[in-house]
């Protein structure tokens, strides 16, 4: 009986070594991905289109066999690990910490806030994990110079991009359009306010807005500076001190939930009758059924947008890509969704450039990829990354919203570059200048 029982055990022993080896095996055999997103928490609606978009570029790739390894003389398929940051820095900490040292992932896509990523990018950089970045706007985050940031890409637009768009546009269209409107000198400066998210996406336009201005010697004078706590909700006090300081232009860097009620306790509540611009986080169909009327004839600045398609060679990928989500999920995929689904693509690519899974390799091959562009217009029509500061680089438009009494919502027009715009910049006749 004791020698039958001790048979067993070694038979026992036996096999959880061979599923433990077999396991093992498997793991090194497939392409593991980390995916970043906020499934909880206030910024939840963009971390279900980011996991959903990564999820959709995934099944793709394994519809065609997945990814070919050279070092395995094989494709492999990519597996996803979500990673749910909570919308919070800790929660960041903790899922990115879980996909490195449990599930072991060979890289990482997505992360959407600039303090959430921030906070857990460290992590990152001690682990060597090579991760595309496909959000947290702020440059800083592959600039820092307290963290190694190698193995860092950040496959969206920065503040720095976005920043100097928005208040290019500002002196080139909007400045002319008020002087013209109302008999000012052709050298009035523009009286701009800037209303912003007191973090690093926030303080990060703040700080474009100011070097664009002085880098190009533009005809602005900032008139206010306001800053508000993520995740408010009542913002009637900064936007009459606003009033107050009588801007022609309200620049806002704010999330989709600040962003509605900026503009709607602007108009309905304060009585700011002034341009206000918003950053391309908002352009999503939230923004505009959530403003309604009172987000006629603002701006936002946009790369991927749920009502305008800039003509030109990426219409039909962003059309394919649309219809497609929407046929596996149901509705729109926002900003950052698309940038993820590129992203799993960008790491498939890299993979497959390296020949291997090794970390370090894979990260080299990031560096020197150079792919056609998919659904964004990328400049150069190329998705590569800068030497410098490994940051990709997009063609971005200017939108202004008109309403549409068919659907009761505004809809976006492009009205700049001049090579994509579908009409004109609109100067409302409810608009009042500030005093000069």
């Amino acid at each position: 009986m004791k020698r039958t029982l001790g048979f067993i055990l070694i038979v026992f022993i036996g096999l959880v070594l061979i599923a433990g080896c077999t396991e093992e095996q498997a793991s090194g055999e497939e392409l593991k991905i980390g995916v970043v997103a906020s499934m909880t928490g206030p910024a939840s609606t963009t971390g279900k289109d980011i996991w959903q978009s990564a999820q959709l570029a995934a099944d793709e790739i394994n519809a065609d066999g997945g990814v070919y390894i050279a070092d395995l003389n094989k494709k492999i398929p990519i597996r996803l690990v979500q990673g749910d940051d909570e919308s919070t820095r800790e929660g960041g900490q903790k899922a990115v910490s879980r996909m490195i040292t449990q599930d072991n992932v060979d890289i990482l896509v997505g992360g959407f806030s600039s303090a959430v990523v921030s906070a857990h990018q460290s992590i990152v950089a001690a682990n060597k994990v090579p991760y595309i970045i496909t959000g947290a706007s702020t440059p800083t985050i592959t600039r820092n110079p307290d963290v190694d940031t190698s193995y860092m890409f950040h496959h969206a637009p920065t503040c720095d991009d976005s920043g100097s768009q928005i208040t290019l546009f500002i002196n080139d269209t909007i400045r002319p359009a008020i002087n013209a409107k109302f008999g000012f000198s052709a050298d009035r400066p523009l009286k701009l306010a800037i209303l912003y998210q007191d973090s690093p996406y926030g303080k990060g336009h703040q700080t474009a807005i100011k070097d664009t201005i002085a880098k190009n010697n533009l005809n602005i004078d900032v008139v206010a500076e306001e800053a508000f706590k993520m995740g408010e909700s009542d913002y009637r006090t900064v936007l009459t001190s606003i009033k107050n300081a009588d801007p022609d232009v309200v620049y806002v860097a704010a999330f989709l939930n600040e962003q509605i009620p900026i503009e709607t306790q602007a108009m309905r509540d304060v009585g700011l009758n002034k341009i206000f611009t918003a950053v391309e986080p908002n352009d999503d169909p939230d923004f505009y059924k959530g403003v309604g009327k009172y987000g006629e004839y603002s701006i936002v600045q946009s790369r991927f947008s749920p009502y305008t398609v800039p003509k030109g060679p990426t219409e039909a990928a962003y059309n394919k890509f649309v219809t497609d989500f929407d046929k596996k999920f149901g509705g729109f995929p926002g900003m950052m969704g698309v940038a993820t689904y590129e992203g799993v693509y960008i790491a498939a690519q890299a993979v497959e450039d390296a020949g291997t899974l090794n970390k370090t390799q894979v990260k080299d091959s990031i560096a020197q990829i150079q792919m056609p562009q998919m659904v964004e217009t990328m400049k150069g029509q190329t998705i590569n990354f800068s030497p410098d500061y490994r940051e990709s680089k997009f063609d971005l438009t200017m939108e202004q919203l008109f309403w549409d009494g068919s659907v009761n919502e505004t809809r976006p027009k492009i009205i700049w570059p001049a090579s994509l715009k579908e009409t004109d910049f609109i100067l409302p006749d409810w608009f009042e200048p500030g005093k000069t």
